[in-house]
């Protein structure tokens, strides 16, 4: 995947600010990164040269210009960034207690509202994982993965976050900005080694059912769903790692950015919800 193809961007209908004789709208634009596998700089490690065609120290700039263009704008990362290059490699056999991981010491420039987690995060084992995370200056969310007892939540399930916006009359308003992730429930075999016994994943889909009315009943005007999962249009198997189809399916989703299958042509024919943002591959 080219890392400029990554940034994904979509206008979403946020909500509609009632007053007593009028309504005006919210237009809110939801941005993606996902899938950047290490790669921050313009640099092929592989080649051992510069090179144009990835980092995000280039995707900043589609970034900073996409923000320019509109009022209202968040960025979210949907995972697998700490693993996939050479770099990432170097990070994970270096990195000390204290270091901040050489990917957050980019990202930490962007403004990321929420980051969630991706497949790949949980390679180099949940201890890693946990040291590298805490050099990010953004949270991080993730609903399905559970401790050993399937009870309690590994993670931050979702968040709320009250974000000021601008309406089509430019007046300022409060939107409570709902983010939820997800991971593939395949991980429990890919990364069994350092997950076994220690985490258990649930279903994406039916933990999108229980927990998206909990986020709206606790006042989420909007729901982002950050799934680091692909889109198929297969029948509906429990534990799917490609969930997105279905998981657009889910009352009170208002938006899904997507990931993990590094593109997908599929999805305007498929999703169901308002809005979406994927990545695109060439």
């Amino acid at each position: 995947m080219k890392l400029l193809k990554s940034v994904s961007k979509v206008t979403l209908l946020a909500v509609m600010i009632s007053g007593v004789c009028h309504a005006a709208t919210v237009n809110l634009r939801v941005m993606e990164t996902t899938d950047m596998h290490g790669n921050m700089m313009d640099y092929d490690y592989y080649k051992d040269r510069a090179t144009a065609q990835h980092g995000l120290v280039r995707a900043a700039t589609l970034i900073d210009a996409a923000r320019a263009e509109v009022d209202n704008s968040v960025l979210v990362d949907n995972g697998d960034v700490i693993q996939g290059s050479p770099m990432a490699d170097y990070a994970a056999a270096h990195l000390k207690k204290g270091d901040v991981h050489p990917v957050y010491q980019a990202m930490n420039r962007l403004d990321y509202a929420v980051g969630s987690v991706g497949n790949h995060e949980f390679n180099y084992g949940l201890d890693y994982l946990q040291q590298a995370l805490s050099g990010a200056k953004f949270p991080y969310i993730n609903a399905n993965v559970y401790h050993a007892d399937g009870e309690k939540p590994y993670f931050k399930q979702y968040l709320i976050v009250d974000t000021p916006v601008k309406d089509s009359e430019g007046k300022t308003h409060n939107l409570r900005i709902g983010y939820i992730g997800f991971v593939p429930p395949q991980i429990a075999l890919w990364d069994r080694a350092h997950l076994e016994g220690k985490v258990v994943v649930k279903d994406i889909t039916e933990t999108a059912k229980k927990l998206v009315p909990q986020m709206r009943k606790e006042g989420a005007d909007v729901v982002i769903a950050i799934a680091h999962s692909g889109i198929s249009a297969d029948p509906y198997k429990a534990l799917a790692e490609n969930s997105t189809y279905y998981l657009s399916q889910v009352p009170g989703i208002n938006a899904i950015a997507f990931g993990h299958s590094h593109g997908s042509s599929r999805a305007p024919a498929l999703l169901r919800c308002r809005a979406w943002i994927s990545p695109r591959a060439r």
